[in-house]
């Protein structure tokens, strides 16, 4: 009964995303960006503000990652030099395994190689906090698991033929769509359709100082809902708030 109880709680969501990332390195940089981009698409996000300190990471952190519906991890040259980021990965994992919730990893500045096997600078910092961990052979044999599995996992690479704060949306549009997909399953493998959603795509000005209503109209059947439902899941994840409504006479 116990069990049942506490699986029970930490089944519950409160947050929409968790950010898990190595503060010293990323926190006022690619982070803090990232960070923005989810707040500008009204996705909640847990964004630890405290700067690590001890040996280990708190209840409330803990309960944080458990209550998130995505964890997106911010892999950077010196991740696997903090005890703290790497006991936030174990749990995590274990997250996505009891609980079905995502992982969606950003290798930032390193290759996701380096982060599965333990190589390179990414290694170099892992055997570093390794000598110095006061943890049992076990604890070090979850982190380097955990690592295994987090870098297997599809995800996004940076590099400097982009800019950061296009990487930021991408991952921003992405997390949107997974928590809010747009599936109009009757809209799929229609014949002609894309010309005439190209046509109204053309009269629509979608700048934030435009409001524009268009109609379209016609006889009962020919396709008018449908032309709109396509319409609205292409361009729904550049507002911040959208709504569909099939059926306005009900």
């Amino acid at each position: 009964m116990a069990s049942t109880s506490s699986l029970a709680i930490s089944s519950k969501t409160s947050y929409d995303v968790f950010l898990s990332f190595r503060g010293i390195e990323t926190r006022h940089i690619f982070t803090c960006h990232l960070h923005a981009a989810l707040c500008r698409k009204n996705i909640t996000t847990f964004i630890d503000d405290i700067l690590e300190r001890g040996e280990g990471i708190s209840p409330a952190l803990m309960k944080a990652i458990e209550e998130s519906k995505i964890s997106v991890v911010i892999f950077s040259e010196n991740y696997a030099s903090s005890r703290w980021c790497l006991d936030e990965l174990v749990k995590i994992i274990d997250c996505e395994k009891k609980l079905g919730r995502k992982i969606l990893p950003i290798f930032y500045h390193v290759d996701p190689c380096d982060v599965r096997n333990q190589t390179g600078k990414f290694g170099e910092a892992f055997g570093k906090v390794k000598e110095n961990s006061k943890h049992s052979l076990d604890g070090v044999e979850k982190w380097r698991t955990a690592l295994m599995e987090a870098g297997n996992l599809s995800g996004w690479v940076s590099s400097d033929s982009r800019p950061e704060s296009q990487l930021c949306e991408e991952v921003a549009d992405h997390i949107l769509e997974k928590l809010y997909p747009i599936s109009f399953t009757a809209s799929t493998g229609l014949v002609g359709i894309d010309s005439h959603v190209d046509k109204i795509m053309s009269l629509l000005c979608i700048e934030p100082t435009n409001i524009r209503v268009i109609g379209i109209w016609g006889m009962g059947g020919i396709g008018k809902t449908t032309i709109a439902e396509i319409l609205f899941s292409r361009i729904c994840n550049q507002f911040d708030c959208f709504c569909f409504l099939r059926n306005v006479w009900e």
